[in-house]
């Protein structure tokens, strides 16, 4: 795998040229990330195994591109080389560290024994390695450094508490919302430069709920309404400040929903037809209620409050008296 060349940066006109100017961007960790959540979330066989090859090439792409301390080394990051992110970056690592996580659960579905160990082993490790490499005390918190040599708080350090690694958790929400990256209603990419993107902090605000800081996340969330959505930049969040001159980024809208979604609700599928339901209560939000959710080809309610979760599904209606539960589709029953 040393040999192979990574995805390309980016390509052009519908196939008709590419550009590669910022190198390895974590792109085929990107992929793996993305397309191992979506074929969870589809939970369908003949397309598991028509995207196997893929998933599996990019994976062993990546844990080819272990560094000498066990973490994920690329040319660069999404940003694309706007700011320094050194040979191994957080961003890169965390979601490695997720897909691995989330292919393992998909080579099970299909018999995959072998690499279904294989992608556990390495999650366990690299959740490990994460903790050595990036863990470290940045401006005063003890978050994560973004890249060896860092010594100034980035946005990214909101990465691990989206991939369900919450060791810092305490701290590092604290540094999130830091007048040194956070001013009004904006997270700055780095504490030495006033350049923001929205899509950092619609991270970020998943990340805190997932993290169990409802009320944080609330407060957050309501003012980021406040300010954008509502404000006079609606409808969509914007991509970069000042570079791009806030331009409306109509992707970054999913993000948005997503905070809804796999943050406040706490939904990820953890298996074929089986969804994890993690809903974060607060003073502000002690009820909860979704519907007309599609996921797993399936229309369904959740409902939340403190008495337990509810779904209604196919007119039917399943309880259960656990805060976190995860419900099966398959036997329409509480896990």
């Amino acid at each position: 795998m040393k040999d192979k060349t990574a995805l390309v940066t980016s390509i052009i006109s519908e196939g008709t040229d590419y550009w590669n100017g910022a190198g390895d961007r974590g792109d085929g960790e990107m992929y793996a990330y993305g397309i191992s959540r979506f074929l969870l979330e589809m939970s369908d066989v003949s397309l598991i195994k028509h995207f196997w090859s893929s998933l599996v090439w990019c994976l062993d792409f990546a844990l080819s591109r272990k560094n000498a301390n066990g973490v994920i080394a690329s040319d660069s990051d999404e940003l694309e080389n706007r700011f320094e992110s050194g040979n191994a970056n957080l961003f890169t690592s965390c979601i490695t560290y997720d897909a691995l996580g989330n292919a393992a659960v998909l080579a099970d579905a299909i018999g995959d024994d072998s690499h279904k160990e294989q992608w556990l082993r390495e999650r366990e490790q690299l959740k490990l390695n994460i903790e050595t490499f990036f863990g470290a005390n940045v401006e005063g918190f003890d978050t994560y450094r973004y890249y060896d040599g860092n010594n100034e708080l980035r946005s990214w350090i909101c990465m691990p508490l989206t991939v369900d690694i919450f060791d810092r958790t305490e701290e590092t929400v604290k540094a999130l919302f830091s007048p040194k990256l956070y001013i009004n209603g904006l997270l700055k990419s780095t504490s030495a430069n006033d350049t923001t993107w929205d899509r950092s902090l619609l991270f970020a605000l998943r990340g805190v709920f997932l993290a169990g800081k409802a009320e944080k996340g609330i407060e957050e969330t309501i003012n980021y309404c406040k300010n954008r959505l509502l404000g006079s930049h609606c409808p969509y969040p914007f991509e970069a400040y000042p570079e791009g001159n806030m331009a409306h980024l109509a992707a970054e809208s999913l993000l948005f929903a997503r905070i809804i979604t796999e943050g406040l609700f706490g939904l990820k599928a953890v298996g074929l037809n089986k969804l994890r339901i993690k809903p974060q209560l607060s003073k502000k939000c002690s009820n909860l209620c979704l519907k007309g959710i599609k996921l797993f080809s399936k229309n369904f309610d959740i409902r939340a409050d403190e008495s337990g979760v509810e779904i209604s599904y196919n007119g039917e209606l399943y309880k259960t008296d656990l805060s976190e539960a995860v419900f099966d589709f398959n036997r329409c029953i509480f896990e």
